[in-house]
């Protein structure tokens, strides 16, 4: 196998240019960077990655936890996730916590004890012990998707928080800003939308079929709700407010739940795309149809959204940006661990279809496309 003092008498180089060309520390002269990346492609050279991070303490690779890897809005996560830490120079280690609060914080020891750099995970409905685990440790990391309230609120991106390392110091009590930098789109606002988009239609019975109790998306989507009803003139009814927990059987049991109600809503609104396919399992299995019987909107647009009959009105997350953002932040943590923490949220976007009860939009006249 060849070695790096291979590579350097075949480049006609010093051993230690060869290293500054491979691990980017110092500028090299472009014809110099060139010869040696000419000689690892002839010889075949492969870094020795395990012994280059018992020097450097890193190993350029980021743990990745996220529950339920095969929902499409977590897919699309992973991608951007993938995309960017390659682009780089990261590799990426992957685990499914399940949403387990025990299994979240194994699989993160896990992922700690090969020696991630840093890790972005997505925590579940009690996430105690993995955040006592993550100060105790000092291990850099991300929150993803759902953040974790704490006594003192979230501040917004640029105010200042308290760092992992002094969390640890302070025995890893959570009674102030976060302790760890927080990555997720906006979820009450756009939920009001929709909400006030269905009185528009002269809706007054807008039933929410919401997710797992305990989640902060859970939390600010039904905030979501409640603001959008205030917003229209609309009184809140707690029978119109049910919990799928975030899966496909959850949301067709709620929903058959809110159809059996003696005056059933004459709107829903989905907070997420699993539950989404569980609310039409439950007007398929009364025959009622969208949007005669009933109209739908949902929280979390999906690829084949656009091919349903009607098509789905729904609120588009932006998947590929928040994991792309998340390996930004994580990076930014790396390079300064003691910057205050901060919470990242991205803007989602309403995508307007025919669910909701509206008509096509018809392309105006010239416009062929």
């Amino acid at each position: 196998m060849p070695t790096m003092a291979d590579v350097a008498r075949h480049a006609g180089v010093s051993v230690a240019t060869v290293s500054h060309v491979l691990n980017d520390t110092r500028p090299v002269l472009p014809h110099t960077r060139q010869a040696v990346l000419d000689a690892v492609e002839v010889l075949g050279y492969t870094p020795n990655t395990l012994a280059r991070s018992l020097v450097t303490a890193r190993t350029r690779s980021i743990g990745l936890a996220v529950s339920a890897i095969s929902n499409p809005y977590f897919t699309e996560i992973l991608q951007g996730v993938e995309a960017n830490a390659r682009e780089r120079g990261y590799g990426l280690l992957i685990a499914d916590p399940h949403d387990d609060p025990e299994h979240e914080r194994t699989v993160v020891q896990l992922l700690h004890e090969r020696r991630v750099d840093g890790m972005i995970v997505a925590p579940s409905a009690e996430p105690s012990a993995l955040l006592a685990y993550l100060t105790r440790h000092r291990v850099p990391a991300v929150l993803l998707d759902r953040t974790v309230d704490t006594p003192g609120g979230a501040p917004a991106e640029g105010t200042a928080g308290t760092t992992v390392e002094d969390a640890a110091e302070g025995g890893g009590a959570f009674d102030g800003a976060p302790r760890f930098d927080q990555v997720c789109a906006e979820n009450t606002e756009p939920m009001s939308r929709l909400v006030t988009h269905l009185a528009e239609r002269g809706h007054r019975r807008i039933a929410l079929v919401a997710g797992l109790a305990g989640l902060s998306t859970t939390a600010e989507r039904i905030a979501g709700y409640r603001l959008g009803l205030a917003a229209a003139g609309l009184p809140y009814d707690e029978r119109l407010l049910v919990h799928g927990d975030s899966a496909s059987e959850g949301a067709r049991r709620a929903t058959a739940g809110l159809l059996s109600l003696a005056v059933p809503p004459t709107a829903l609104v989905t907070g997420n795309n699993a539950m989404t396919i569980g609310a039409l399992r439950a007007l398929r299995d009364r025959d009622l149809s969208v949007p005669d019987d009933l109209a739908l909107c949902c929280f979390d647009d999906f690829a084949w959204a656009d091919l349903f009959s009607p098509r789905l009105t729904a609120i588009a997350q932006p998947s590929r940006e928040i994991g792309a953002e998340a390996v930004r932040v994580l990076l930014e943590r790396l390079d300064a661990p003691r910057r205050p923490a901060r919470t990242v949220r991205l803007p989602c976007a309403f995508v307007h279809r025919t669910s909701c009860g509206c008509p096509e939009e018809q392309p105006e006249r010239g416009d062929r496309s």
